[in-house]
């Protein structure tokens, strides 16, 4: 199998990875500049740098790769430790750069009115496949968003299940009412969404978990939702709601937690929140 397409069908499945490429040689080494070694989610490789101790270093660091999203630049000296007396010490060096690979994050904006519109634009400028799903056609349609890649005129239960959603996902909730948000919301949570938020006032987002409380769900299954949603930037109009939830995203995706976490409006942190859900 070769590395490129096992790297373009990882990123079509929505899973990580991570690629660690050897861009430097000095001296003689048991491989060659270039040389590729994949590594996917579950540990499994694709590829090779040269075997032995070298590639099973690479292989943990590419693990941290994958789960920090962050790239690492190695440097082996092969006649330099006696852990490679296997075959390995040729007396040379070299520099492996590994890198992780991402899926394009997907956005599934459950939801086809004026903050939806916004934020499916500004969503894509930023980098994200949007999904839109309305179970009202004149809403879901093309010529309202041209630039989704997807668009679905269904009802929510019958969609879902289609969608692939997984840790890659960012799952935002701007139905049009208190009732379809809760429909959605009970799918969503029981997703692995890097990112779910729903709109709606706090009063309004603890009643949605109240009701779905009586249906047997736990509270701590909510302390991940985003609610009310984006950060918290004075936005009022539904194009500034738009940039606070695409802003929020972007924090996400790039970790930015001491950011994010300090603007995020989100009932669940804090302890005043805490006694407000007490009630």
């Amino acid at each position: 199998m070769d590395v490129y397409e096992e790297l373009v069908r990882l990123r079509r499945l929505g899973q990580k990875c991570a690629l660690a490429t050897i861009v430097q040689v000095r001296g003689s080494i048991p491989s060659y500049e270039s040389a590729k070694l994949l590594v996917r989610e579950d540990g499994s490789m694709i590829g090779t740098i040269g075997g032995g101790c070298v590639e099973g270093e690479v292989w943990n660091v590419a693990r941290e790769v994958i789960a920090s999203e962050k790239p690492r630049h190695l440097t082996f000296n092969l006649g330099q430790d006696a852990a490679y007396d296997n075959g390995l010490i040729c007396g040379g060096q070299l520099d492996v750069f590994v890198e992780p690979v991402l899926p394009v994050p997907h956005a599934f904006i459950f939801g086809a009115g004026h903050i939806s519109k916004g934020l499916s634009k500004a969503a894509t400028l930023a980098g994200f496949a949007t999904v839109v799903v309305d179970n009202r056609e004149n809403f879901a349609n093309r010529d309202r968003f041209p630039e989704a890649s997807e668009v679905h005129a269904a009802e929510y239960e019958e969609v879902f299940p289609k969608l692939g959603i997984n840790e890659t996902s960012y799952v935002v909730i701007v139905t049009r009412g208190h009732r379809d948000d809760m429909r959605v919301l009970k799918l969503a949570i029981a997703t692995e969404a890097r990112y779910i938020a729903m709109i709606g006032s706090k009063r309004k987002v603890l009643n949605v978990i109240r009701e779905l409380e009586k249906e047997g769900i736990a509270r701590a299954a909510f302390e991940r939702v985003h609610a009310p949603m984006g950060l918290d930037i004075g936005a009022v109009s539904p194009e500034e709601i738009a940039i606070a939830v695409a802003a929020e995203m972007i924090a996400v995706r790039r970790n930015a937690a001491s950011n994010w976490r300090s603007l995020s409006m989100s009932v669940f942190t804090g302890e005043s929140t805490r006694a407000v859900l007490a009630q």
